[in-house]
């Protein structure tokens, strides 16, 4: 089976050692130059809290890639996502899978170009952050759990778990309840991240109120959209932060990603666009089409382009917006 990563970030880099060391081949592509090159030449640099480990892996530059693949796992930005679509489409077998492992939900997109039996999604449950070309930090300790689900008919799902569950613990379930399970955490910590610079820990421990805040709007959303449950890793987060000690056990559940920091916020460090209209914003698209609100979520989706057009800077100051 030809696999490959495409968009060897952060998280696609820490999937793609996670799927070679279970001897299962895949390609490593990024645009990073640099990051490439340095896969290439001293193998993938994985950083933990209890170990540093080097792979040896296959890495390429888009230019460099000239097979077609049974399985593309997507784990770019969505800011290109159709343009990325119409590349990948020209690199995917006949009836290859793509399978999304972004954050927000971005299958609708992709189906649109690639078909929407072709494409399936998956949650990845850990954190991880790019610290130099070729070296990634894994910055929580919960372990490598994937949720994946199928956006069409899903005939390929069974083989796509039993792939995943040699490098992972892997559950499979309804796509949509995966997605806003994710979502939850997402747009409530990494929206929080992103506009205060503080990691996940620390969040919890001192703006839990506003992570709930943004939380509580994303279970009103899936709620709306049909969710019964919000299943992840092995918990339903409906019933884990149901009122009225839900907030309470925010700071024990988030314990395992307390030195995660949001990607949208080294995106903004860096200057460049993050991907809140893909996560946050996401959430208040959603609300808008099923008739309902998410005027928080809206609030910080605003604040952080205002980050980004310069015209403030990260910092826990931007949580006034929440007490409007």
């Amino acid at each position: 089976m030809r696999i490959c990563v495409y968009g060897a970030g952060a998280m696609g880099t820490s999937l793609g050692v996670l799927l070679t060391r279970a001897h299962i081949p895949c390609d490593l592509v990024s645009r990073n130059r640099a990051h490439v090159d340095a896969l290439k030449q001293n193998g993938a640099v994985l950083l933990s809290a209890r170990a540093e480990t080097v792979t040896e892996v296959s890495a390429l530059l888009p230019a460099e890639m000239k097979r077609r693949y049974d399985v593309v796992f997507l784990a770019t930005g969505q800011r290109e996502n159709r343009q990325i679509a119409c590349f990948l489409k020209g690199h995917l077998a006949y009836d290859g899978a793509l399978v999304s492992v972004q954050n927000g939900l971005p299958e609708k997109t992709l189906a649109d170009v690639v078909g929407a039996d072709a494409v399936y999604g998956a949650a990845l449950s850990w954190g991880a952050e790019r610290v130099g070309a070729g070296k990634v930090r894994v910055t929580s300790e919960s372990g490598f759990h994937v949720a994946l689900g199928a956006y069409g008919k899903g005939r390929r799902l069974e083989e796509l778990a039993a792939l995943l569950e040699r490098c992972a613990f892997v559950t499979v379930g309804n796509l949509t309840e995966i997605r806003f399970a994710k979502l939850a955490i997402n747009a409530s910590f990494s929206t929080l991240s992103a506009l205060s610079g503080l990691t996940f820990g620390e969040i919890a421990a001192k703006y839990r109120r506003y992570a709930m805040l943004l939380m509580r709007e994303t279970f009103a959303v899936a709620r709306a959209a049909g969710c019964k449950k919000l299943p992840l890793n092995g918990h339903d987060l409906f019933r884990v932060f149901a009122p009225p000690f839900g907030g309470l056990l925010l700071p024990f559940a988030m314990k395992k990603y307390k030195n995660t920091r949001s990607g949208m916020l080294f995106s903004l460090e860096r200057g460049e666009p993050c991907d809140a209209d893909f996560i946050s914003g996401a959430v208040v698209r959603a609300a808008e089409s099923l008739g309902i609100g998410a005027p928080c979520l809206a609030r910080a989706t605003a604040r952080i382009h205002y980050i980004e057009a310069g015209r403030a800077p990260v910092s826990e100051e931007n949580f006034r917006i929440f007490e409007r």
